[in-house]
């Protein structure tokens, strides 16, 4: 009988893949972190009704939403380059479209993306905050920036935890379309392993492996996280409807 399916193969594969798994977690790490502070800005937006940019922030939100995240990594990695030809072009400089890392196109796109929908998890947790706590450290004598750094970002980032632990995981596994960017992590050496040895099947049960894996961590941690951080019934209850009406 021909050998169809090799299974050891699936486990042997594992090492070689597990090799560029630093980059898998460095795209999802950085972009997370950058999507939840843009998205921030993005929902303090919302949320104090900035009549210009609240609309400018509208239209971005929408367009993110609206297209899948491969498009928008080739509008990334091609767009990028074409807007620093009419930069050079118009300020005399000269900056090498070649110097400019495939890394930086992937985190570009990813980070915008998770932006936009962190944007609106953000501003329903933190509209799911009781107001009477931010009244009352106004007139403790807080500054707004204050409030937001003591009160508002602790509380809406406990609130929210359910719903960004879910948006990590999605950004994870969202992670292996970066080879369109030439940047080379665990799905695309998988591509690159399969090729070599026309094992495809067996070289996409190994990514499946680690992916499943790393989402069970993942999932695992927040857990842990929710159990440690008591969130009110009606805190949630508040957040679940902010979430809806969004």
């Amino acid at each position: 009988m021909p050998n169809i399916f090799d299974f050891k193969l699936v486990f042997t594969q594992i090492p070689e893949l597990l090799k560029y798994l630093p980059m898998t977690l460095e795209i999802t790490i950085l972009s997370m972190i950058l999507g939840l502070i843009i998205g921030l800005v993005l929902a303090m937006i919302k949320i104090k009704q900035i009549p210009v940019l609240k609309r400018i922030t509208a239209i971005f939100v929408s367009f993110i939403r609206g297209t899948p995240i491969i498009v928008q990594l080739y509008i990334t990695y091609y767009g990028i380059p074409i807007l620093l030809k009419y930069y050079n072009y118009y300020n005399g400089t000269n900056y090498n479209l070649n110097s400019i890392p495939s890394l930086l196109f992937v985190l570009v796109a990813f980070s915008l993306n998770e932006a936009a929908y962190n944007s609106e998890n953000i501003r329903a947790a933190i509209q799911s905050i009781e107001k009477g706590q931010i009244e009352a450290a106004h007139s403790l004598g807080m500054t707004s920036l204050q409030v937001l750094r003591r009160i508002i970002i602790p509380e809406a980032f406990v609130v929210a935890l359910p719903t960004l632990g879910n948006a990590l995981i999605g950004l994870l596994k969202g992670t292996s379309l970066a080879f369109v960017c030439s940047v080379v992590e665990i799905t695309a050496q998988g591509k690159i392993l399969a090729g070599a040895n026309y094992r495809y099947f067996e070289v996409y049960v190994s990514l499946a492996i680690i992916y499943w894996i790393l989402t069970i961590i993942i999932e695992q941690i927040i857990k842990f996280l929710e159990k440690r951080i008591s969130i009110p019934d009606v805190i949630q209850a508040r957040f679940a409807k902010e979430e809806v009406l969004s």
